[in-house]
């Protein structure tokens, strides 16, 4: 069983920016980690290969630094691992992203199954898993909290919904995106770390993939910033303090309320 895990290096959340021009996220001078939920997907396709045998490999589209996260995956106990990596890339938004690495799923090679994070932390839309798998032309379920089943051509999974629990079993190939119910990540072993170093990872470029160029970067992004704003993390109002006097205190914030009818007085 082949499984590929599509994996992204994230700024830490505390160092998120924003470019007001461009409306992208700035990556340049933060530090940056794999996705933590990210960890889930790779936690989960390593027990099915303990389980079913096979092999794991991640694949990452960012700049070359992102090849530390590879690397990092590969030091939990992940086969192998491709970088998506071209300045022709840069910007570009969930659909983009989720064509430039559905190409690059197909040109790794025969696979079974997609295990992708929930979403990823800086850009928290939950997309691009199942951009990917629309341009595969697969199938895709998402939210998965367990996998019940593998067998010959099949995956039965139970995903999570608000309602509870929802059973779905899917042809393969497919694409499947995860929640932290999934499984609990490993912590990378110090062989793993070693065997992570000496292994070469590959990285693909536009011209060795098979890509529309009008469908790359910020050009080729439907999807366009035009304003960014910070949130005012407090409201307008009147501070009542109850240092002094705390009757008087009492009476201003019930007047103040009052004013908005957001209280009401009972009749006698």
């Amino acid at each position: 069983m082949r499984i590929i895990v599509p994996i992204k290096q994230v700024p830490e959340t505390s160092n998120v920016k924003m470019d007001p021009e461009t409306g992208t996220i700035v990556r340049a001078g933060s530090e940056a980690v794999v996705n933590p939920l990210d960890l889930y997907a790779i936690e989960a396709a390593l027990r099915l290969r303990e389980t079913y045998g096979g092999s794991v490999d991640v694949v990452s589209m960012g700049p070359r630094r992102a090849e530390v996260a590879v690397r990092e995956a590969i030091a939990m106990g992940c086969d192998g691992g491709t970088l998506v990596s071209d300045r022709q890339f840069a910007g570009a938004d969930t659909w983009s992203t989720s064509y430039v690495l559905s190409r690059a799923v197909a040109s790794m090679g025969e696979f079974d199954l997609v295990i992708a994070g929930e979403r990823a932390t800086d850009g928290d839309t939950a997309q691009v898993g199942p951009g990917i798998a629309s341009w595969l032309d697969i199938p895709v379920a998402t939210y998965v909290a367990h996998i019940m089943a593998v067998e010959p051509g099949a995956i039965t999974v139970e995903r999570l919904i608000e309602e509870g629990y929802q059973q779905v079993r899917l042809r393969l190939p497919a694409l499947v995106t995860v929640v932290k119910e999934i499984a609990i990540p490993r912590i990378p072993t110090l062989a793993g770390k070693r065997r992570a170093l000496q292994t070469e990872v590959p990285v693909l470029t536009r011209d060795e993939m098979e890509v529309e160029p009008s469908y790359l970067g910020i050009k080729g992004s439907p999807t366009k910033v035009v304003k960014i704003r910070t949130p005012k993390v407090t409201r307008g109002g009147r501070v009542v303090r109850a240092d002094e006097n705390v009757a008087a205190a009492v009476s201003e914030l019930f007047a103040f309320l009052r004013e908005r009818e957001l209280v009401r007085e009972e009749a006698e």
